[in-house]
């Protein structure tokens, strides 16, 4: 019966304290890649135990100073891990020129030199390359890097749906080594303005969130669009999956048996996020996430909780 009680005791002491037993067995962790303002600064990063809590690393100081493009700006930054253990980092140089971002890492402190990706320079008239995504594939070790551009005349039907001549739809190189690449293709046309695009695989499909661009008549929402393979054949996209928001910069993860899409409320300064457990029916939990001050459009990373506690240890 003492023993009894002196547990119970314990268990109270515990719990007033804030002890969790759960942060002590947890194994997963969050980390989100942002920019702040216009991009000029660089690469910031935030970190979470449940991918609803987020605070800031480095104190919310750029850990990377972009050195590439002529504007010199790291805007959307898009971190994966790939089959080589490094992290690979791309994203947009700038609002107007032909070429992405692209550098490695092996813990996110230590950065290679930066190179400048020429993937749409063989397009005389192409005006921008916007919000890169990087996604690998490990059934044949390749990288597949897609962004949206503008090329006028192209696509002449939606020649008027966009903002100030815009008229994006999504294109893709692969590689390997990050030396060589594919030529540029076409990746994503549904016959709409398109950008904002990133991809998850869930047993044998790959799904594609992306922004529906169109202003006129005003669409600016996520939808989904979904394929069996990864770098072809998506289909017409979905409904909205993010309401009456002006919404962009989707980025998704699973957190337990729920997927989480997490994406930019632009028009009102602050993220916002959806939930599901099919990637069909979602939830708007918009009003349960807390995001560093001055988030705007970034990736999110499931990574081990060890690797983020020595990123804290190291950088706060």
């Amino acid at each position: 019966m003492l023993g009894r009680k002196i547990g119970s005791f314990i268990i109270i002491i515990l719990i007033i304290t804030g002890f969790n037993p759960a942060a002590y067995t947890q194994k997963d962790a969050y980390l989100f890649s942002f920019f702040k303002d216009n991009g000029q600064d660089g690469l910031h990063l935030a970190y979470s135990y449940d991918g609803f809590n987020w605070k800031a690393l480095n104190k919310n100081k750029s850990l990377l100073k972009p050195q590439v493009g002529d504007d010199k700006l790291m805007r959307d930054p898009c971190i994966i891990k790939g089959g080589d253990g490094r992290f690979h980092m791309v994203w947009t140089v700038s609002w107007k020129e032909k070429s992405i971002g692209y550098a490695n890492s092996p813990d996110l402190i230590q950065w290679s030199d930066q190179k400048s990706i020429p993937v749409m320079i063989h397009e005389e008239d192409a005006r921008n390359c916007w919000a890169p995504e990087i996604f690998y594939n490990d059934l044949d070790g390749s990288y597949l890097i897609f962004w949206s551009t503008t090329i006028p005349g192209r696509f002449p039907e939606t020649e008027s749906a966009g903002d100030n001549g815009y008229n994006h739809r999504m294109y893709c190189v692969s590689t390997k080594d990050f030396i060589e690449f594919s030529e540029t293709t076409l990746f994503y046309d549904q016959g709409f303005n398109v950008i904002d695009g990133t991809i998850i695989r869930d047993s044998n499909s790959y799904y594609l969130f992306l922004k529906d661009e169109t202003l006129n008549p005003p669409q600016k929402n996520i939808r989904i669009a979904k394929s069996p393979n990864l770098a072809q054949n998506y289909g017409k996209p979905s409904l909205p999956i993010t309401g009456d928001y002006w919404a962009e910069g989707p980025t998704v993860t699973k957190i337990s048996d729920e997927w989480i899409v997490y994406f930019d409320k632009y028009r009102k300064n602050k993220m916002g996020a959806v939930m599901s457990k099919d990637l069909i029916t979602w939830s708007d939990v918009s009003d349960k996430i807390i995001f560093p001050k001055g988030t705007r459009h970034g990736t999110v990373l499931k990574v081990s909780k060890d690797f983020v506690d020595v990123l804290i240890n190291k950088l706060n």
